[in-house]
């Protein structure tokens, strides 16, 4: 690439913090993920720059840095458009590292005033190519001098390939992460990585196994939500051992087979489920069949994984929580698992569908549909929010599968529906009852378990029968309730 088809891909704001450098006498050069993007033609996330002036030298020069990682050489400058737009650039010295303690942090950083002796400490070639911000505005600068490339990441990035700098033992015995980040990069960039910094990976699991769960969640999101097809990822995390360390559950997939109406065992299924998902539904596409390894069964009518919705949905709690994924999103996803296995209408209605007797695509008139409080109590249990990514954790699932019996206009005549059910008075939790815990003290129900029964109970009756959502009628019911928990308590 040379330097007139990278300058325009430089924003403004960066190459003026690599101004106000040289302009002080110091070295500006654009190192790490953004030179690698620009180079492959797409947008990098975030700009990087590398000098040889020392950190309370690049502080002095900023209206605005931030010193918080100072000790390790890395200050973030944060700059301001016209229009009061915040642009954050880190800004770090030249440094070697040496003694990596706990798979991860250098115990000793030395700062340098070598580009290349900076480059050195990188990860991956890819990673390792440097751009002189100085040397690049300058009309007659060429390639040799703009790209500063000493390990042959440009030719890597030609051959779609990963491979360390320098040996890859080493440089995964310093820093753990580094395994996960050549697996996410490999299915980000769809490259390969190279036999021997594979093999490297393999060979340094045990430092791998010291990085932090959360800092290993971040490498698995980024793989899930910037991969076309994260399957790759997944794959080289398992080949490498990796896997293991973190979502060991996912191995018990492998080679685990189906009933007949399924091509593939549960492990490749859900691979290409995750492949076929949305961003809001990729965590739960991977997982949806956690649950089929231990709820296996087999008896003289097949294979059968009863209630694997329901033990996948419990060991989804717990492998998120492990992760350390926010709460949202672990509530999130165990709902979709629990209730990915929905039909609608019915097997009845199928048949029905299938003799040719309903020939139209609108919802169904024949045996086998849901009841409002059907419908109403399916909202109750998934929640509102997640309605349209059950959907299409559903369509993906299906999709994935080309024996499955699945039909798009299943999907239509449940959303048609749920609209008729929703523009009508509806109650799907406690709050929707017309009656209030204070209501139920005076009846001489206190707080506690059993008000917690006769509210539940409540809401179950009046979500089959809306009709009953008035005060007077709920007391009156709760009242009975109130006598015949108190009969089974004696009993």
């Amino acid at each position: 690439m040379q330097p007139k088809d990278i300058q325009p891909k430089i924003p403004t704001y960066v190459n003026n913090v690599a101004d106000v450098l040289v302009a002080n006498g110091y070295e500006a050069y654009l190192v790490g993920g953004a030179v690698r993007d620009i180079m492959l033609d797409k947008q990098p996330k975030d700009f990087d720059l590398a000098t040889n002036a020392l950190p309370e030298q690049i502080e002095k020069l900023f209206a605005k840095a931030i010193t918080t990682n100072a000790r390790f050489g890395t200050v973030l400058v944060v700059m301001e458009s016209r229009t009061g737009e915040r642009f954050d650039v880190e800004v770090t010295t030249y440094r070697r590292e040496e003694e990596y303690i706990g798979g991860r942090w250098p115990s000793k950083v030395e700062f340098t005033a070598n580009i290349r002796e900076d480059l050195s400490r990188r990860d991956f070639t890819i990673n390792a190519i440097a751009i002189n911000l100085q040397k690049i505005q300058e009309p007659s600068a060429n390639a040799e001098e703009v790209i500063i490339d000493p390990f042959g990441g440009q030719q890597d990035l030609q051959k779609k390939l990963i491979r360390a700098v320098g040996d890859p033992l080493e440089r995964f015995s310093e820093d753990g992460l580094r395994a996960y980040k050549a697996a996410r990069l490999a299915s980000e960039l769809n490259f390969e990585i190279d036999s021997k910094t594979f093999e490297a990976i393999k060979q340094t699991l045990h430092i791998a196994r010291k990085i932090s769960l959360e800092r290993i969640r971040d490498e698995f999101k980024k793989l899930l939500y910037f991969s076309a097809r994260p399957s790759v990822g997944i794959e080289l995390l398992r080949v490498s051992g990796l896997l293991e360390i973190f979502l060991p559950e996912l191995l018990d997939t492998v080679g685990l087979m189906q009933p007949d109406w399924h091509d593939d065992d549960v492990y490749t299924h859900s691979l290409k489920t995750l492949d076929l998902a949305e961003d809001s539904i990729k965590v739960a596409a991977l997982l949806h069949d956690i649950g089929k390894p231990k709820t296996k069964s087999d008896d003289e009518r097949g294979i059968h994984f009863y209630s694997h919705d329901v033990v996948g949905a419990q060991m989804v709690k717990e492998i998120l929580t492990r992760l350390k994924f926010p709460k949202g999103q672990i509530n999130r996803n165990v709902s979709l698992v629990r209730w990915h296995m929905f039909y609608y209408p019915s097997a009845d209605w199928r048949k029905f569908n299938e003799l040719g007797q309903l020939e139209s695509d609108d919802a169904p008139e024949g045996p086998g549909g849901w009841t409002d409080g059907a419908i109403r109590r399916f909202i109750k249990n998934i929640g509102e929010d997640l309605i349209e990514d059950l959907f299409k954790l559903r369509i993906a699932d299906a999709t994935s599968n080309p024996k499955s019996s699945f039909k798009p206009m299943e999907m239509e005549a449940l959303e048609k529906r749920i609209a008729e059910v929703r523009s009508k008075d509806m109650v799907i939790k406690l709050s929707d009852l017309e009656i209030k815990g204070n209501d139920l003290i005076k009846l001489g129900i206190t707080p506690g378990p059993l008000m917690g029964k006769v509210l539940n109970q409540l809401l179950e009756k009046v979500i089959d029968q809306p009709i009953l959502n008035k005060k007077e009628t709920l007391l009156k019911i709760a009242s009975e309730l109130r006598e015949g928990f108190k009969i089974d308590q004696q009993s």
